[in-house]
């Protein structure tokens, strides 16, 4: 005989057998890592040296070793001028970066092409990468010695100038600390080893943090 208790009894074992849903903040996904995309030639594509050992390895094992959680895309290509990064941006920004730190024109400045030209294409990057919402650090780089006064001048003074009007952080000179020192570069003379590599890292981390620091302000994400 069926009863009102037997009733409720079986309708109580059915509830407690139920699914037991966990609560909503219990089902959220971490967050995703910040991604940096560093956009440079073969000084940040790892020129003659081990995968490992590329700019865009080490920045990334320092940050996170931080406790900073990173992600530092490699988009450096050798050999690339200014206008080559322009010509592949797509293909960067295909990788939904949060951050970019733009190292170009070296080879601008090797070859000798001419500053304005330099500066029209790194203000087309910077002006997409701005449209994108993309924080952007710029690492600025010094012209060769054999090109005359008037050349050194326009092209060093094209990258602070870039990075004053875009509102991006600034670091003047990518190479600062390895340029000249043959016990950091490669027999070339121009490309760091992997000593250098780091020597550039531990220089250009406390605009990288800059970096972090302005996109958390502005995302509301949180950083060590």
């Amino acid at each position: 005989m069926v009863t009102r208790r037997s009733v409720l009894l079986g309708c109580l074992c059915t509830f407690l057998a139920g699914p037991v849903l966990p609560p909503a903040w219990a089902a959220a996904p971490p967050p995703a890592p910040v991604r940096i995309v560093a956009l440079g030639d073969s000084l940040t594509a790892g020129y003659g040296l081990p995968a490992d050992a590329a700019f865009p390895v080490r920045l990334e094992r320092a940050l996170r070793a931080e406790g900073r959680d990173v992600r530092v895309i490699n988009a450096g290509v050798s050999g690339d001028t200014t206008a080559g990064g322009l010509a592949r941006l797509d293909w960067a920004l295909a990788e939904k970066p949060d951050l970019a730190i733009v190292e170009l024109g070296a080879n601008d400045g090797l070859r000798g092409i001419d500053p304005k030209l330099t500066e029209a294409n790194l203000d087309q990057i910077l002006t997409r990468l701005d449209k994108a919402g993309i924080g952007v650090l710029v690492a600025g780089m010094l012209a060769p010695p054999n090109y005359g006064k008037a050349f050194e001048s326009d092209f060093n003074g094209l990258f602070p100038r870039l990075a004053k009007a875009h509102g991006s952080v600034f670091y003047p000179f990518y190479l600062d600390g390895v340029a000249g020192h043959p016990d950091l570069n490669q027999p070339d003379g121009l490309h760091p080893t992997a000593a250098g590599i780091d020597v550039i890292v531990a220089r250009i981390l406390p605009s990288v943090r800059t970096l972090l620091d302005r996109h958390a302000a502005r995302t509301g994400a949180r950083h060590p």
